[in-house]
């Protein structure tokens, strides 16, 4: 295998903009499959003139640097070919979830102040309500799955001077576990750098083929999946959603080499029958966080996947932390602070400070503080919330988190997500890993509830597997034999489902907001 360096400069260089990362790819070689997309396959220098035809056709229809273009759509390459386009004339992507309803996509509509919006047929009427809340109001385009339609429809012109690489190309709404989302501002430098990161993160290869089955309005499917496969001048095999029952089918048919997950699909795909799996899949490495014991060992040993590695980032700071490839990996650790693949260059610095911003000891708890090349520019259009996430230079998570003696880091919890029980603070999410460990937990999230005695106790909801019965005393067993006595929930709640967001993970705030959740759970306490 080449280092990780070697990849990156078996190329020539370039400005660190999307357009200069894809002209120095497609230099070396033009023909290499950039894109592959069900029968579809898209060579780098193929997908390089698209890029310059769309950028021409939008550039027709007045959009310029600075520009908010909205795109409401499932993966596909007119998707990839959009962002780069935009990115060529200085413009902002604004992904919104396509599964969103008129009011959530409105809200991302007005607040991003959009000039116009691609949709694909599933999202345009979607697209077409929620516009309206807009002033003025954008232009809407389709998205159409056949060949360049969309931009056949449209006039060409020149194309202006390539903008500088620190110009703003997208604006990533977040999920939103806690509240309302934030627009979170990212430059052209930063989805390259973070792509080169993700080349050091997992080895890639220029003969690995990533696939993508994250939606691409999330930071992991193009600051991971899109701009790694870029930065190591491989190829991307792109689905347009997950599918549990079909995951090792198209691994399989894709040939694909690497993979990224998020923690419930990991725990979906190990819960599946064996009988959907593929040994014929060429998977050498997963990217996924958090990485249980348990979750690493069926990959490894019944699904033959040799790396899984485990890393640590946010919407606001992508790839800030990770197991090495090459070196030690410790159970449970989100690793140490990332690295570039070329050394000279200062990446990601990490700090664990207590509550006036003093750094902690190894071993002690406390807020995980981050510095990095690849740092947001800020919250779009919200100037409070942007300071209020600095402190001379250093993004606050809100994340606790501890540091061993030999620089890996341990998620503790969201600051938000700290149970105070009986004077103990209690991390929920310690809770959730231990629970989905359980073979009949699909999903779960364990929230605190008052107590008669004040603070809190803990209410634990689950989503049961329908053909693994098992009860809320079972359920507390499997807690006390892994878990502290002040740490096993007194309340259990069944439940057909939990809040999620689009990249499933649990709306606690949700779950707390609902008064009625304890009463329908089941007292250990009495």
């Amino acid at each position: 295998m080449l280092a990780p360096l070697e990849v990156i400069r078996a190329y020539p260089p370039h400005d660190r903009t999307l357009g200069g990362l894809l002209e120095s790819r497609a230099a070396s070689d033009p023909g290499r499959p950039l894109l592959l997309f069900g029968q579809q396959v898209l060579g780098y220098a193929e997908f390089a003139r698209r890029v310059d035809a769309a950028a021409g056709a939008l550039r027709a229809r007045g959009i310029g640097p600075g520009e908010r273009v909205a795109l409401m759509a499932r993966n596909s390459p007119e998707y990839v070919v959009l962002f780069f386009a935009l990115a060529r004339l200085g413009a902002v992507m604004v992904p919104v979830n396509p599964d969103f309803g008129a009011a959530e996509a409105g809200y991302v509509l007005e607040h991003a102040g959009v000039r116009a919006v691609a949709a694909d047929a599933a999202a345009l009427s979607v697209v077409r309500e929620a516009a309206q809340r807009a002033s003025p109001a954008p232009w809407i385009f389709p998205l159409e799955s056949e060949r360049e339609q969309w931009i056949r429809r449209l006039p060409r012109t020149e194309l202006p001077p390539a903008p500088p690489a620190d110009s703003t190309c997208l604006i990533l709404y977040t999920s939103g576990t806690t509240g309302f989302p934030k627009g979170v501002m990212h430059s052209q430098k930063n989805f390259v750098l973070a792509g080169e990161g993700f080349v050091a993160r997992m080895w890639l290869q220029p003969a690995d083929r990533l696939l993508c089955i994250l939606p691409m309005f999330h930071i992991n499917a193009l600051f991971y999946s899109l701009a790694g496969a870029l930065a190591a001048g491989a190829s991307l095999a792109l689905e347009p959603r997950f599918s549990a029952s079909a995951f090792w089918k198209t691994a399989a048919q894709t040939g694909a080499t690497e993979v990224n997950l998020i923690a419930a699909i990991g725990n979906i795909l190990a819960r599946r029958p064996r009988s959907e799996f593929d040994p014929r899949h060429r998977l050498r490495a997963i990217y996924a966080a958090p990485v249980t014991p348990e979750l690493e060992r069926v990959f490894r040993e019944e699904f033959g996947v040799a790396h899984m590695i485990e890393g640590y980032g946010m919407t606001e700071i992508p790839g800030a932390a990770n197991n090495p490839f090459d070196g030690e990996r410790r159970p449970n650790s989100m690793g140490k602070a990332a690295l570039h693949p070329d050394p000279a260059l200062q990446f990601a610095e990490l700090r664990v400070v207590d509550e006036r911003g003093g750094d902690l000891p190894p071993g002690a708890q406390g807020e995980l503080w981050v510095r990095t090349p690849i740092l947001m520019q800020g919250y779009y259009r919200d100037p409070a919330q942007t300071e209020a996430a600095f402190e001379n230079g250093w993004f606050k998570t809100g994340d606790l988190v501890r540091r061993d003696a030999d620089g890996y880091y341990y998620f503790v919890a969201r600051a938000k997500d700290i149970i105070r029980r009986r004077g103990e603070n209690i991390s929920g999410a310690e809770i959730d890993r231990v629970l989905g460990d359980h073979p009949a937990v699909v999903h779960c999230a364990a929230i605190p509830v008052p107590s008669e005695l004040g603070e809190d106790e803990i209410l634990v909801a689950i989503v049961r597997r329908p053909d693994i019965p098992v009860s809320a005393r079972e359920i507390a067993e499997w807690c006390r034999g892994r878990l502290a006595a002040i740490k096993v929930p007194r309340y259990v709640a069944f439940v057909d489902s939990l809040p999620m967001t689009a990249t499933q993970r649990v709306q606690k705030f949700q779950l707390r907001a609902d008064a009625a959740l304890r009463a329908r759970a089941v007292d250990l306490g009495r």
